[in-house]
């Protein structure tokens, strides 16, 4: 059960590799779990927002990282936006970005 990891674009993939070192150590395993064993993640390590939107909630001693996520058809995983965490509300302008651009890989 092979997954395959997408970016929306190259800009979002260097976003995720540039979360700092621990948050992305967390992020790399949990792709990893997903990539040999299925996107069917749950709390703590994923959680769905709503109409196929996904987040990975990776965390390190720097703090806490989200990375938001849908899947296509088949087994590919896009991921659309990652932020670090400054507060316990998902601020409202980040999950727009995400439901944003999972509109339009939706549309194609």
């Amino acid at each position: 059960m092979n997954y395959k990891i997408d970016y929306y674009n190259e800009k979002v993939k260097q976003q995720v590799m540039s979360l700092p070192k621990g948050i992305l150590a967390d992020y790399l395993h949990l792709t990893d779990l997903i990539e040999n064993h299925g996107a069917d993640l749950k709390m703590p390590m994923s959680r769905p927002m709503g109409n196929g939107l996904f987040e990975l909630r990776p965390k390190g001693s720097e703090g806490i990282g989200r990375v938001f996520y849908c899947t296509q058809v088949g087994q590919v995983l896009v991921i659309l936006h990652s932020f670090v965490k400054k507060t316990n509300e998902t601020p409202a302008t980040e999950l727009e970005i995400a439901k944003r651009r999972l509109k339009e890989v939706k549309n194609g």
